[in-house]
C-alpha cells in the first residue's frame, strides 16, 4: 500500500529541498512545518547526507509517536529517501519526498510513504489502524499544504 499526498509550489525546486533539509536542521522550523511535530534530533550525521540517523516525535491522532530514521539517498533538488529504523521496517520499508521541478520557479512536492500489507488487511488486523491511515494521510497533506506558504513567502 503506498500513503502519498502531491502539492503544486510556486518556487524553484532547489529553494524547496534547501527548505526541507533546513527545516529538519532548526526545531522552531520543524515544529512550524507542522502542529503535530514535538521533536526532532540527529543521532548521526545530519540532513541531506545517506546514511544519517534522526529521532522524531509527533503526534498522530493524539497519539505521540517515536520513531528513527536512516536517510539512505539524497539526490540534490530532487530526492530525499528515509527508511524507519527495525522492526518497524519490515512493515515500512520506506518513504521519500520527491521534488519534481516544472520550471524555474515551479515544482511539485510529493511526500510518499509504503506500508508492506494491503490496505483491506492492515485495517483489517486492528480497528485503530483506518483512523490512522486517515490521520496518517491528513498530517502528509498538512505538510505540503505548510511547505508550499513556507517557500513561497521566503
Amino acid at each position: 500500500m503506498i500513503l502519498s499526498d502531491s502539492i503544486e509550489v510556486n518556487a524553484s525546486a532547489k529553494k524547496v529541498f534547501d527548505w526541507l533539509l533546513y527545516s529538519m536542521k532548526d526545531m522552531k522550523s520543524y515544529k512550524a512545518w507542522h502542529p503535530e511535530h514535538k521533536e526532532i534530533r540527529w543521532i548521526k550525521g545530519e540532513p541531506g547526507k545517506e546514511g544519517s540517523i534522526v529521532y522524531i516525535e509527533e503526534y498522530l491522532q493524539g497519539i505521540l509517536h517515536k520513531l528513527t530514521f536512516r536517510f539512505t539517498k539524497i539526490i540534490p533538488n530532487k530526492l530525499i529517501k528515509y527508511r524507519i529504523l527495525y522492526p518497524l521496517a519490515i512493515f515500512a520499508p520506506g518513504n521519500k519526498f520527491l521534488i519534481e521541478s516544472k520550471s524555474e520557479n515551479r515544482c511539485v512536492f510529493t511526500a510518499r510513504g509504503k506500508i508492506n500489507m494491503p490496505k483491506w488487511l492492515f485495517i483489517k488486523v486492528h480497528k485503530s489502524h483506518k483512523q490512522k491511515l486517515d490521520a496518517t494521510m491528513l498530517h502528509m497533506k498538512g505538510e505540503g499544504e505548510n511547505l508550499k506558504q513556507a517557500v513561497e513567502n521566503l
